[in-house]
């Protein structure tokens, strides 16, 4: 099957780095605090919880693998969306996705100079905190600038950094496990359940922003499939025994606000929470290398289908990169950083994630009636089950958000309708601006001379 490849840019991302950038997409600084807070919602039946949202996301991963085999174009779930939905949907979808990549990664960029404050409290607060978000913004925008070959290198260097405290804490925590704190004398709520999975959602999605660079990664149709389910089954598997570790070895895990680091203090001590917190520094910053890379994709994506202007789509002559779409959303992700700002965004988050989620679930249903137009590589088993039940989770997940999310979720769905509609006007104004300029031009040419002298008197004058 043919399908273009977009103008400009080189696919620098093989199979592994893609597994690495989908690793650091979903493992960031979620886990590293929410294993305490879903503990008091429902005690040790958090463990199941863990399993629950595991299930849940694997599902819609399913999806996402059959519709993802079917492009190698850069977009993810904005391209799923316009293709299947419309021009408006995928707009809608690819707005709001953008929009949560910047705030994310202000809201996780300041919660990065936050741990650095364990080591270095000073950060926390004036030229300091300015000083280290600014480096580590511009680092990550060049390091982008510079080729995605470049981006995936420093996903790699993070993963594997990430990883080794992880494993640390869990192979020594697993000998200091206590079996009484695994008893519970109450069965939790099941509003209680369900909040505890929507709070797991943070921490088990982000595997989309694997899919956005698909017009930079190797063989995408066959190498997307692969890697997010892998990545889901190795982080299903790490997050369950880390939530293990956690109930197991710290009685007032309800009360922790660092949960990993005072695990890790009961059974290794102080330089185990050392360790660990430098591990949620590298965690995180991982974590920032991949939203860079996959959000200032978006625009590019977006601009490449005439929905934004053709300047975001332009590509870089020597690093072969959309420098451009780069440039901008580091300097707006340094803006909303330094500023604070973001905070009231952020609530939009999850809820975009998951509209983004059930338009790819959607999109399963509509793109398997056009299969000869884009025929899938990789087919989720009994498909049309697995998108109802996973739409039926995304709803069910959606109708636990908070009318204040809804509401913010509504305020930045308008604004990026405006946008939507304010371009398209532009667009067909500039449109008929340049179609009337040639006609005019024609009125008002001036006859060759080697035809002047064929004219009758009156076509002289």
């Amino acid at each position: 099957m043919h399908q273009p490849i977009e103008a400009g840019l080189i696919r620098g991302i093989r199979r592994w780095d893609l597994v690495a950038v989908a690793l650091n997409g979903i493992i960031g600084a979620g886990i590293f605090g929410l294993p305490s807070k879903v503990y008091a919602l429902i005690g040790p039946y958090s463990l199941i919880a863990f399993v629950a949202c595991a299930l849940v996301v694997a599902l819609i991963i399913l999806c996402f693998a059959e519709v993802g085999s079917r492009f190698s174009e850069t977009g993810g779930p904005y391209l799923y969306a316009r293709e299947a939905l419309g021009s408006v949907a995928g707009f809608e979808v690819g707005w709001l996705v953008w929009l949560s990549r910047l705030t994310a990664f202000a809201a996780n960029c300041n919660l990065l100079v936050e741990y650095l404050g364990y080591f270095w409290p000073q950060v926390v607060a004036g030229w300091p905190r300015a000083m280290v978000i600014t480096t580590v913004v511009v680092s990550l925008t060049v390091a982008n600038v510079t080729g995605v070959s470049n981006a995936a290198k420093l996903s790699n260097l993070f993963t594997v950094a990430k990883l080794i405290p992880i494993t640390l804490f869990i192979g020594a925590g697993l000998f200091f496990l206590n079996p009484q704190n695994f008893v519970s004398a109450t069965q939790p709520a099941f509003d209680n359940f369900s909040q505890a999975v929507l709070l797991l959602v943070y921490a088990f999605t982000g595997f989309e922003m694997a899919m956005i660079p698909a017009g930079e990664i190797h063989n995408p149709q066959r190498n997307l499939p692969f890697a997010i389910l892998l990545t889901i089954g190795a982080v299903a598997l790490i997050y369950i025994l880390i939530q293990v570790v956690c109930v197991g070895t710290l009685p007032e895990l309800a009360t922790s606000n660092r949960p990993l680091a005072d695990a890790s203090h009961r059974f290794l001590g102080a330089a185990g929470a050392s360790v660990i917190t430098a591990g949620a520094i590298v965690s995180i910053t991982g974590n920032l290398v991949v939203i860079i890379l996959s959000g200032a994709r978006l625009p590019f994506a977006m601009a490449s289908q005439r929905q934004l202007p053709r300047l975001l789509a332009a590509t870089h002559e020597r690093f072969h990169t959309p420098h451009i779409a780069i440039l901008l959303t580091g300097a707006i992700m340094l803006a909303l950083t330094l500023s604070g700002t973001f905070i009231y965004a952020v609530t939009i988050s999850t809820i975009a994630r998951l509209l983004s989620y059930a338009s790819a679930c959607v999109g399963l249903l509509i793109l398997r009636r056009r299969d000869e137009q884009r025929p899938a590589l990789f087919k989720a088993p009994a498909g049309i089950v697995v998108s109802g039940a996973s739409l039926a989770l995304i709803t069910w997940l959606l109708s636990h958000s908070t009318w204040r999310e809804a509401g913010h979720a509504s305020l930045a769905a308008a604004a990026g309708l405006l946008i939507y509609l304010g371009y398209k006007l532009w667009r067909g104004g500039a449109r008929a601006e340049k179609i009337a300029q040639p006609t005019a031009g024609l009125i008002t040419a001036e006859v060759p001379n080697s035809l002047a002298s064929d004219l009758p008197p009156e076509g002289k004058r």
